[in-house]
């Protein structure tokens, strides 16, 4: 038996197209600028369709293109197909998965037959569409990681949300995002009814253990918030001793971190509505319930951008397409 160390694996380098290297090389047409329709696009504030379409179709592209379609589909060959999803998800994202069709064949006809935010059950249709072949093939996967993905957040949001449902608690998401991504991602939970919270570290303070240990303490760390003329003042809370100095300085909200449903609630209690309160930390599923019911104002969860799986989503042929 031959010594698999000796031999490893062959890898491929990392092709780096000419247009990518040199600005002044000519660019494919997908690396250029695209103008979407406005209705075909998420509208979100600071998020740029057009930029973001662009360099997704140019990493998947690179400089000559879909090789297999322009080989295989012959340049006039139309597609009929439907955008389905393969399980139980909440949609989001099918506005911008239209646009990456109509980046590659503006004259593509899209019909998105569900709303972002709906429930929908497996094997219900998401889009119909209908064009050029090879285009439509072309931006596919685009389309579909984008979906893949942004539903998948919305469904486990969903599912965090039903969790509490009845108990006043609201559900936050957190920043913990994939770099790039985050208005996207905090766009879709927005879809599975989670409420956005801090979107940047501009928008407000937030004083963690971290920030204390190289301040001094609690009292230290939000006094120098509060003279820095800080509004929005969160502070997490490790031990329970930390909040009445955190609320004597000036905080406004408390982050109640890692704790166990007693130690919630005895932090409530402390609290005594002076300012909201969030659960943070090890919340799940199957404890956010007991978390809600403490009494908390707010509970946040990283899962559900962090962790949140793609949900199967599947872009078929449909046999009118043959006739």
């Amino acid at each position: 038996m031959q010594d698999m160390k000796s031999h490893p694996p062959r890898v491929a380098p990392h092709r780096f197209t000419a247009w990518q290297n040199d600005k002044n090389a000519p660019r494919p047409f997908w690396a250029k600028d695209i103008i979407l329709p406005k209705d075909s696009v998420l509208d979100l504030e600071g998020f740029d369709a057009s930029a973001f379409i662009r360099s997704t179709l140019a990493e998947d592209l690179g400089q000559d293109g879909d090789i297999t379609a322009a080989s295989v589909i012959p340049v006039d060959a139309r597609f009929l197909g439907v955008m389905s999803s393969r399980e139980d998800i909440v949609a989001a994202g099918l506005p911008l998965a239209a646009a990456f069709f109509k980046a590659l064949d503006p004259e593509s006809e899209i019909e998105l037959l569900v709303k972002e935010g709906d429930f929908v059950s497996a094997s219900e249709n998401l889009i119909n569409l209908k064009g050029k072949a090879r285009a439509l093939l072309s931006s596919e996967r685009s389309a579909l990681n984008l979906c893949q993905h942004l539903s998948g957040v919305a469904t486990l949001t969903r599912r965090y949300v039903e969790a509490i449902e009845g108990t006043g608690v609201t559900l936050l998401d957190t920043r913990k995002t994939i770099p790039g991504l985050r208005l996207l991602e905090k766009y879709a939970t927005r879809m599975g009814g989670a409420q956005n919270h801090r979107m940047g570290l501009d928008d407000g303070a937030m004083i963690k253990d971290n920030h204390i240990a190289v301040a001094g303490s609690v009292t230290t760390a939000v006094h120098r918030a509060v003279d820095a003329g800080i509004k929005h003042i969160i502070v997490e809370i490790d031990h329970l001793d930390q909040i009445k100095p955190a609320l004597d300085e000036g905080a406004t909200h408390l982050l109640l971190d890692n704790m166990n449903p007693a130690t919630l609630r005895k932090a409530v209690a402390l609290v005594d509505g002076q300012v909201p309160t969030e659960a943070s930390g090890g919340i799940r599923l199957d404890n956010i319930r007991a978390a809600a019911e403490t009494g908390v104002t707010y509970i946040s969860v990283g899962r559900l951008t962090q962790s949140a799986p793609a949900v199967d989503i599947g872009l078929d042929f449909t046999l009118s397409a043959l006739f």
